[in-house]
């Protein structure tokens, strides 16, 4: 988008999110915004974990090995560090302000665990669906520090782009098919930051601290807002503190959505072969 260009029907929030608390891993405690009852509304995007909290006993334990196969997961890291490894041989650790994008595709095994045993851990950890013929790809991992994010910065606005494209600056990843746009916000107080988006994309909007007005309407810490799908882009403001929040969307596959815990796939039969593949070790 130009950075001049000022949106005329900028999208309004559909509906607010809580989130169902949850543990996940080895008794990690997070928020889980985007559940299984969202996939279809929010396709290409499968889940949102929210992981904030002070208490070491929440983190400490964290993600010991666990398969995945069929899509690719996004952490976004705000606080505290993580170590992933994966039976590919990747390894890598996030920290504040860093991003892990794995492409699980046909499979693998991976952990993800704090490398801290005090202090504050949080962040968000994303799945994105892999189209069809994508999802026996080869297993891709990258490990982006912080100052690796691009950004793009206007009046009292630092944009880092994770994935996709703003203001004429390319994301850290991009995807052809799922197009998914992925952009770690920072507003001062009044600062106005406009994002153009085709009306068939979904998003959504988390914001991390303080508040900011989209829609009309303030938007604080705790729910995810889910955009409606009318209008030609969105319009955020900081609040009187300013913001940090996520702003993430992405072009929908509309294809069969099956499900079995860390397993993606079109069907119930590939779900079957998965499970099978990670029993017998196939798996990278």
């Amino acid at each position: 988008m130009d950075s001049t260009l000022t949106l005329l029907d900028p999208r309004s929030i559909e509906r607010l999110v809580a989130g169902q608390p949850t543990q996940d891993g080895a008794g990690v405690k997070l928020v889980r915004l985007l559940t299984h009852e969202l996939q279809r509304r929010l396709d290409p995007f499968l889940m949102l974990d929210r992981f904030a909290t002070d208490r070491a006993e929440d983190y400490i334990a964290g993600f010991p090995d666990h398969p995945h196969r069929g899509f690719e997961t996004v952490t976004v890291m705000v606080e505290g560090r993580m170590r992933h490894r994966d039976s590919a041989g990747h390894e890598g650790r996030v920290g504040p302000g860093g991003v892990q994008w794995m492409t699980a595709g046909r499979g693998l095994v991976h952990s993800e665990m704090p490398e801290q045993e005090d202090g504050r851990m949080d962040g968000f950890q994303l799945w994105l669906n892999l189209p069809a013929r994508e999802k026996m790809r080869e297993p891709w991992y990258r490990d982006i520090e912080a100052d690796q994010v691009p950004e793009w910065r206007g009046e009292g606005v630092r944009a880092r782009v994770v994935a996709g494209r703003t203001h004429g600056v390319g994301g850290a990843v991009e995807r052809e098919t799922t197009e998914p746009l992925i952009v770690d916000l920072e507003l001062a107080p009044g600062a106005r930051f406009e994002q153009a988006l085709p009306a068939a994309h979904n998003a959504f909007v988390v914001v991390v601290h303080g508040s900011v007005e989209l829609g009309g309407r303030k938007l604080e810490p705790g729910p995810m807002a889910i955009l409606a799908n009318r209008g030609d882009g969105v319009v955020v403001t900081g609040g009187t503190a300013g913001a940090r929040l996520l702003l993430v969307a992405g072009r929908p596959l509309g294809e069969p959505i099956a499900q079995y815990g860390p397993f993606v796939m079109n069907s119930n039969r590939e779900i079957f072969e998965a499970v099978e593949d990670f029993r017998a070790g196939r798996l990278a």
